[in-house]
């Protein structure tokens, strides 16, 4: 969520998180056969380049912190189906995904001094089983305040040993001692980056599931330091997307410069903050064409 939903991250504080509810989905790894490994939704173990990620971003308690916050899991699922349509191609489909808020950055202190607020499960568990009836990955987003990627990311384990689901790291909110967020731009070191993507490799092999995306936006340079010692260790899909909102001329200087060489490329589009909302065919003629869009 780029610096102008700072807005809406004010309106969380003193808002119950936790807000929404639903029964518990079960889970996924209970219903695999004990002698076929589980698959990724629509079947396979492999994301890239088999599949192409189409993403909406957001939390239920605001419709300002994005798209698939607005209305009810099942109508945000029906309306991201429809928008990630003219990115498949016969040989690459694509895999619609619910990138939810699991950790939101919050402008108050809060629990431990950490400016976030973690979601309820109740609330994770309902949008996992509105992905799944939709045949779409969860997607866990990560605004760790003052508190670290690694510790939230555990906090996350007993979500992420699920086949169908993987995490979002974003930057742009993670303080120092001292910052608040909404007053400045945070940013990761690529050692931090690093730490999580091993800790998920190893989720994903004690658990024997297919491959895990982790997402981490950036919209400046600096907002990953020492991006060339990044690593993405084996069942772990590291993509870098290209955040931040603007013009088109804007948003294709930003991708040029901070378009990942080594990984997997993704790119951002705001429904309301972009000055002309880019078309899925001018996304498409991106040199590299993204694996991952992201839609807030």
């Amino acid at each position: 969520m780029a610096l102008a939903g700072v807005a809406a991250l004010a309106l969380l504080v003193g808002v119950a998180v936790g807000a929404g509810g639903g029964s518990d989905g079960g889970t996924q790894n209970a219903e695999e056969s004990a002698d076929r490994p589980p698959e990724l939704p629509g079947g396979g173990r492999r994301l890239f380049p088999d599949r192409r990620v189409v993403a909406f971003y957001g939390a239920p308690q605001d419709e300002e912190l994005g798209e698939l916050g607005i209305g009810t899991p099942a109508s945000a699922a029906k309306r991201l189906v429809k928008q990630a349509r003219p990115y498949a191609t016969r040989r690459r489909p694509v895999l619609p995904t619910f990138e939810l808020l699991a950790v939101v950055a919050a402008a108050a202190p809060g629990e431990g001094d950490l400016y976030r607020t973690r979601q309820e499960d109740a609330v994770i568990r309902r949008y996992l089983r509105a992905a799944r009836k939709a045949k779409a990955m969860l997607l866990l987003d990560i605004q760790p305040g003052r508190a670290d990627f690694l510790t939230e990311a555990k906090a996350l384990k007993r979500w992420l040993r699920e086949p169908d689901v993987g995490l979002a790291l974003d930057p742009e909110w993670r303080m120092d001692a001292g910052e608040v967020p909404g007053d400045v731009i945070g940013s990761v070191d690529a050692a931090e980056v690093n730490s999580v993507s091993d800790w998920l490799a190893g989720v994903v092999r004690d658990g024997n599931l297919p491959e895990k995306l982790l997402l981490v936006h950036r919209f400046t340079e600096d907002m990953v330091e020492r991006p060339e010692a990044l690593e993405s260790p084996p069942g772990v899909q590291l993509a870098l997307n290209v955040d931040g909102f603007g013009t088109k001329a804007q948003k294709l200087a930003k991708y040029r410069v901070l378009v990942p060489r080594r990984f997997r490329a993704g790119f951002k589009l705001f429904y309301r903050e972009d000055t002309g909302l880019m078309s899925p065919r001018e996304v498409n003629a991106l040199k590299p064409l993204p694996d991952v869009v992201v839609y807030e």
